[in-house]
């Protein structure tokens, strides 16, 4: 337990003075380092042809967020299409075909990196610099943004606004650029330069040739493939994205060479995402609010961390020593344990081993925190699925105790309901919806497991791309057209409409008189409401799946160990 316990403190000692620095810069405080990034950030400005200060309401903000998608949607489908053609292709890498490709942009523009190619003989260096990169630095600074002005609308907005005016939830684009280069490539390029110090890759040179030790052979000679590497190694972990330079991901000795670099890029995963939640106080002003979301967040944590751990190294199901294939043995069970409960419990996706290996029940907590997709969560997604609970929590304890349910003061009525409605309906429907489709086509799921086990494998594919973490059971044979383009609309379903409903719900609270704190008001920052808040989330998203959860790993388990036990 040394490795978990040294990962919480050093998420708390760091996340505590990143997320104070981090509400500053979403405020647009006055700083010192103004005088190095004001001019870039001025240019820039007058490229995208806005002004900082001027506010939007929610619509323009939602509508700038789309816009800026669908344009580099446009951009990066056409360099992958056409990398052959293209410069910095020095291992002549051909195009891709376009569903593929749709895949691809769409998996990285919502911020979730699954991925149905091998990354080392599919992209150029110029695809991976640019259409991967690019995204992967972007994409989780746009869900960043919209949090931020979702917190905006929940008290109120960012400054007071006439009556009838729309509530300023604050300047998209300014979001986006001050977060960008004030906060994440700071943090990229201190861990770049880490990883690199560890042997990570980081080279614009073609790789090398190498002559097996073997003289017997099948090959005579092997392309290693490198790159810049740790670049993209660094922004993978910590903006929430995942898919790496390499195939297998960070179980490729390359892309994960030490103990130390495995527990940097652990490390990585979660240090945005925490910091997010210590900013959530000094961001609004209600310091106590930051630490029940912290709290709430925390619990969920550690018990899916402890149960993985358990699960992958301690077990019954761990005890033969045929189970180890496709597992991690430089770092051990309990480093690939700790690692795919983090992986999962932020919308990261990367692995140091295979999930499609692990224990039953492992993959089973792993599918379990995408589904609940609030523990800590991706850059900003996770604050607002978390914020999407906050309010059906809200609405149902008002409801139990015979309270008018309200939030800050201000009520949770009809129209709001409805908009978490579609939330709450939306996941079941297209994620059991895709499920039910590929096991009942004979041929279509791909699956390496016809049993229990393959069940699991078409789930969790579905599950990881509807939550944006992108890992995967990788026993399917997913580069099909069909695997491309319905996994590409459930990427789209999970992220959009989870981030802009609730900065409209936000709005519309906002719109609505306060009604002043007393007495009679339900208390959201006491230990009694977050046990109701976990519940909440326990009934809403383990419950309602847990048919597929018994007939998949919970069956897989149970038949393992009656196999062990013979």
């Amino acid at each position: 337990m040394v490795e978990p316990l040294l990962l919480l403190a050093l998420l708390v000692v760091l996340g505590w003075p990143l997320g104070h620095y981090l509400a500053a810069v979403m405020r647009g405080d006055p700083m010192r380092s103004d005088v190095l990034f004001r001019w870039i950030e001025r240019p820039l400005y007058a490229l995208l042809g806005t002004r900082p200060e001027a506010g939007m309401g929610w619509r323009g903000y939602a509508k700038a967020f789309l816009l800026s998608n669908l344009v580099l949607a446009l951009v990066v489908w056409a360099i992958f299409m056409a990398q052959a053609w293209l410069p910095l292709n020095p291992d002549g890498v051909p195009n891709m075909g376009w569903d593929l490709a749709l895949h691809t942009v769409v998996s990285f523009l919502t911020n979730t990196n699954q991925q149905h190619y091998s990354g080392q003989a599919q992209l150029s260096y110029l695809s991976q610099m640019t259409g991967i990169v690019g995204l992967q630095v972007v994409t989780p600074v746009m869900g960043l943004a919209v949090a931020a002005a979702t917190l905006r609308g929940l008290f109120g907005g960012r400054q007071p606004q006439a009556q009838g005016q729309p509530v300023d939830v604050g300047n998209y684009w300014a979001d986006v650029v001050r977060a960008t280069l004030r906060f994440v490539l700071p943090l990229c390029l201190i861990l770049s330069a880490l990883l690199t110090w560890q042997g990570v890759p980081a080279t614009l040179a073609g790789g090398p040739v190498a002559t097996p030790v073997e003289a017997s052979a099948e090959f005579k000679a092997q392309k290693i493939p490198l790159g810049p590497v740790a670049p993209m190694v660094a922004i993978k972990q910590l903006g929430s994205n995942g898919g790496g330079w390499y195939g297998p991901n960070s179980a490729v000795p390359l892309e994960n060479p030490t103990p130390l670099s495995n527990f940097l890029q652990t490390l990585a995963i979660c240090l945005i995402p925490v910091s997010i939640v210590f900013m959530v106080g000094p961001f609004t002003g209600r310091r106590r609010f930051g630490a029940m979301v912290f709290c709430t967040m925390l619990a969920m944590s550690v018990l899916s961390t402890g149960l993985a751990v358990w699960s992958e190294a301690h077990s019954t199901t761990t005890a033969d020593i045929a189970l180890m294939e496709g597992k991690e043995v430089r770092l051990g069970a309990d480093a690939s344990a700790l690692w795919a409960a983090v992986t999962t419990q932020v919308n990261n996706g990367s692995v140091n081993s295979m999930l499609d290996s692990a224990a039953p029940l492992t993959g089973m907590v792993a599918m379990a925190d995408m589904l609940i997709n609030a523990i800590w969560g991706g850059v900003g997604c996770g604050l607002q699925q978390f914020i999407v609970y906050l309010l059906l929590s809200v609405f149902l304890a008002g409801l139990m105790t015979g309270r008018t349910p309200e939030l800050f003061g201000r009520k949770i009525e009809g129209p709001e309901v409805r908009l978490l409605a579609v939330l709450v309906l939306l996941q079941p429907l297209v994620v059991l919806g895709f499920t039910a489709v590929a096991l009942a086509v004979p041929g279509l799921a791909g699956n390496s497991n016809p049993g229990f086990h393959g069940i699991s494998q078409v789930f969790y594919e579905y599950v990881s791309a509807f939550a944006n973490n992108g890992s995967g059971f990788e026993g399917l044979g997913d580069a099909t057209v069909w695997w491309n383009v319905s996994c590409a609309i459930v990427l789209a379903a999970g992220r959009f409409p989870a981030l802009v409903i609730p900065l409209a719900i936000a709005a519309m609270l906002a719109a609505k008189r306060r009604a002043p704190e007393g007495a009679g008001t339900l208390q959201v920052e006491t230990p009694t409401f977050v046990l109701v808040l976990i519940g909440i989330v326990t009934i809403l998203t383990l419950l309602q799946f847990m048919p597929v959860l018994v007939l998949g790993p919970v069956a897989d388990h149970l038949a393992l160990a009656s196999l062990l036990a013979r």
